[in-house]
């Protein structure tokens, strides 16, 4: 094992490791799998950025992907450049993986080229809602830039450091309509037929992957259950991430 992790990035090691510890952080993950696979057709699903593979935990034979090796992500290769062929996908599901990725648009388009037509991309990913923005933007490691293009031409970085993050990007694309009209007029194959906002309280209490932790896991699901009725406005704006759903057509 002590071989292994040396050959691993250690960032993954300490993710895996929280992981393991917390139990409130792979309930709340279960629960953003689940959401993202409901919205998905039956067939062949592929998970993009799957970082340690925590999908195999509730569905084995999801195809896992990954820039960067570990046990259990069946395929290592880039998200700009997806190593399978054209739509061999009902599903591509993703959870923090959009904000990471260098050219966010080459990638919408690579999803599409693997889906089949009706196959659905489904992702979670920070939201930069009113109450969200200031603890991402001051508390958390990740920069948030909202005046970034996010369809702008971007040149490739070989040296590039695959956690480099934007956590604004989720939220440039897809959190008004006047965004997900040009990203449709732009990606032609693709509509968004699901945009909500989720994470109102669970989550930030949760410490995400930080070590620490304020939700003691017996209160998760009731908790979970208040977020889930909480009406669609009070979500938009104190939701701290945002689910989007597109369908190739």
């Amino acid at each position: 094992m002590s071989a292994l992790r040396e050959g691993l990035d250690q960032r993954q090691v300490g993710h895996r490791g929280v992981w393991a510890r917390k139990e409130t952080i792979r309930r709340i993950y279960r629960d953003y799998h689940r959401r993202l696979l409901e919205f998905c057709p039956q067939g062949r699903l592929l998970e993009v950025g799957s970082g340690t593979a925590h999908i195999k935990e509730i569905r084995s034979d999801v195809v896992s992907t990954d820039i960067l090796g570990f046990p259990g992500i069946d395929v290592v290769g880039d998200a700009h450049s997806l190593p399978f062929a054209n739509e061999c996908f009902s599903g591509v599901v993703m959870i923090d993986v959009l904000h990471h990725l260098e050219r966010p648009i080459e990638f919408l388009r690579e999803a599409g080229r693997v889906l089949r037509r009706g196959g659905r991309l489904a992702m979670i990913e920070p939201a930069m809602t009113m109450v969200a923005y200031p603890f991402y933007h001051y508390l958390h490691e990740e920069p948030v830039d909202l005046k970034v293009d996010p369809f702008a031409a971007v040149s490739h970085d070989p040296l590039r450091d695959p956690f480099d993050a934007n956590q604004a990007i989720p939220t440039l694309l897809f959190a008004t309509d006047q965004a997900r009209k040009r990203l449709e007029a732009e990606i032609e194959t693709f509509r968004v037929v699901e945009v909500d906002w989720l994470s109102l309280f669970a989550y930030p209490l949760s410490g995400g992957f930080k070590e620490w932790c304020l939700m003691p896991p017996k209160l998760l699901d009731p908790l979970l259950t208040v977020e889930s009725v909480m009406p669609k406005f009070v979500r938009r704006n104190a939701g701290f991430r945002i689910l989007a759903v597109l369908e190739k057509v």
